[in-house]
């Protein structure tokens, strides 16, 4: 009897401990953004071209390892999914090649950015750089010395 009775008091308090503990909070869901299938197209009645991008390099911006730049998709302009990610280092050398398909040319155009080597892991960026794009036919030039960072990322609310 006096087993039964310790062991129904040491399940009582587990309940008790238990009743005590907050609940843990709702996991927060993670958002995976997939590419429109919106026929931009016909949605506005122009054509969608593709562009390439090259790019004046600023060796304050890119620093000693380099600068890893995402293409942020923004109208008039959608990213073509092997030409989102360049990466530009110092001494002219640079990895990848933006392409992106347009409706007209911008002339502006928003990156992830964030300083890292060649071939560093995909990260989170430091935050968006907004860029003048000066147009020639297909071909787009982003001078990064005109390049204007906004806030970081762990500034947005």
């Amino acid at each position: 009897m006096k087993k039964t009775l310790v062991a129904f008091a040491i399940i009582l308090s587990a309940f008790g401990a238990i009743a005590d503990t907050p609940p843990a909070p709702p996991p927060t869901p993670r958002v995976s953004v997939f590419s429109t299938s919106t026929d931009w197209q016909a949605l506005t009645g122009l054509l969608l071209n593709e562009y390439n991008g090259h790019f004046k390099p600023d060796s304050k911006l890119i620093g000693n390892k380099g600068l890893v730049l995402y293409y942020l998709d923004g109208f008039p302009c959608y990213g073509l999914g092997y030409g989102v990610r360049v990466w530009l280092g110092p001494n002219n050398k640079h990895d990848g090649e933006l392409h992106i398909a347009c409706v007209y040319p911008p002339e502006t155009i928003n990156f992830s950015w964030r300083n890292a080597a060649r071939d560093a892991d995909q990260a989170a960026g430091t935050g968006m750089l907004t860029c003048p794009v000066d147009a020639d036919g297909r071909d787009l030039t982003i001078d990064l010395s005109r390049c204007q960072k906004g806030k970081d990322w762990s500034e947005y609310k």
